[in-house]
């Protein structure tokens, strides 16, 4: 047996000890991209650069205008997304649908930075698939030069005598369960109502309403506003915060019957290429600095406890994005209505049907 020279015995000990420790026994390598399905407009891209430099890691996005997109996405076979980020609702159908991977909290150890009352959401008991991202509510933008009073119920948008009043100047969510749920707040019912009549009576509002909508939008009712094409448009909050910071006449409400509060997420696919190097992500984007800076950039409130110290005051201190509890206490979640899920999808198509 040939003997081995002590120095390289040395040699080869310590070259062993130095890469033990540029990479821990067991940890997968970071993948060169990760590939992240998003809302539009709703990171900071230097959060993105940031990243990059710190991990190595190039992030590529590509944007979606739905949940409902982004569940046809997966369904086709999408397999090239690490992290999408569905909102609550979604969450669930997709959980219910085998979509979702489980996250290793191991890969995730800023997951304790969500606030408690985010850690075990309605859709995602316990946060076994998803972390919340940003939350919010939906309701009203408008021109502050049109309105004296902020609009703050959904009269002006259903009402025959209010609504017709600004008749093709303003738009509704291209979105089912947000547009019907609006018109379901305004009847005094739950929009997780499973009841077809009353359904039916929300379906009949949102035709009768149709003569007065410039358009069903979900992408750019804020530019609208902005552009004065309209003065009122049903959308989501941050959406309208974030255009305020450069159309300073533009601004929010919460309808006094109550509305969606609801909260993006960030999942991984189970299809997705690099699970490891997901949850790498998604534990840098709860770094409270990180976190802090998504809310400063997009203007929604941020489910992260410990990025509080570093959100703006402006932002952290307005009601109109973190609502005090007898507002909170009016919101509700949109749920997985199961069964009747197709017939809201019937009544929406009938709306979007109909005349004008």
């Amino acid at each position: 047996m040939r003997k081995i020279p002590v120095f390289l015995l040395i040699m080869g000990c310590v070259v062993a000890l130095l890469a033990g420790c540029a990479r821990a026994p067991g940890k997968p390598e970071l993948a060169k991209e990760l590939h992240v399905y998003n809302w539009s407009e709703y990171i900071d891209p230097q959060i993105y650069a940031d990243f990059e430099e710190e991990f190595g890691v190039r992030v590529v996005e590509d944007t979606f205008a739905s949940n409902e997109e982004l569940l046809a996405k997966l369904q086709a076979g999408a397999t090239g997304y690490d992290v999408i980020v569905p909102s609550d609702y979604m969450v669930e159908i997709m959980i219910e649908q085998g979509l979702l991977a489980e996250l290793n909290r191991d890969n995730v150890p800023n997951i304790t930075n969500i606030d408690p009352k985010f850690a075990s959401p309605p859709y995602d008991p316990g946060m076994v698939h998803c972390v919340p991202y940003q939350w919010g509510t939906t309701g009203i933008g408008y021109n502050t030069e049109v309105f004296e009073e902020p609009p703050d119920s959904w009269a002006y948008l259903f009402d025959p005598e209010v609504a017709s009043e600004y008749a093709g100047q303003f738009t509704m969510l291209n979105d089912s369960r947000e547009s019907m749920g609006a018109a379901l707040k305004y009847l005094g019912y739950s929009l997780n109502t499973t009841d077809e009549a009353q359904l039916t009576q929300a379906r009949d509002l949102l035709i009768q309403q149709k003569k007065w909508v410039y358009a069903y939008d979900s992408e750019q009712n804020e530019d609208l506003l902005s552009a004065d094409e309209t003065v009122l448009a049903h959308g989501w909050s941050g959406d309208f915060f974030m255009a305020a910071v450069e159309d300073e006449r533009l601004w929010y409400a919460i309808p006094k019957e109550g509305g969606t509060i609801w909260a993006d997420n960030l999942c991984i696919p189970k299809t997705a290429p690099s699970q490891y190097t997901a949850e790498v992500f998604i534990n840098y984007l709860l770094r409270p600095e990180v976190g802090a800076a998504i809310s400063n950039y997009t203007w929604y409130a941020s489910p992260n406890a410990a990025a509080s110290e570093f959100i703006d005051a402006e932002i952290l201190e307005e009601p109109a994005i973190y609502p005090p509890p007898e507002v909170m206490a009016k919101l509700e979640w949109i749920e997985d209505v199961g069964e009747a899920t197709p017939l809201y999808e019937r009544m929406w198509t009938e709306v979007k049907a109909a005349g004008p």
